[in-house]
């Protein structure tokens, strides 16, 4: 298993985005813990599995486009 983990400042330099909006908005409505983030013996410490954040920066970015995008990162099928 072989997975790169990056703390929150580490994932926000490879993706450009601020680490406080990666802990208050990303974390628990985008990435999900135990699949995009695990928390390393059930610390505060948080690690990103990086190929995770990576197939879901892609996976979103070629959603079908009848989708409507909602507050929080969700989605509308309609």
């Amino acid at each position: 298993m072989s997975h790169t983990l990056l703390s929150t400042k580490e994932l926000a330099q490879r993706i450009k985005f601020n680490p406080s909006y990666i802990n208050s908005t990303l974390r628990d409505a985008v990435f999900v813990e135990g699949v995009h983030y695990i928390r390393p013996f059930n610390g505060r410490k948080i690690l990103y599995i990086w190929e995770a954040v990576e197939e879901e920066m892609y996976r979103s970015s070629n959603r079908n486009q009848t989708y409507i995008p909602m507050a929080g990162g969700r989605i509308c099928n309609g």
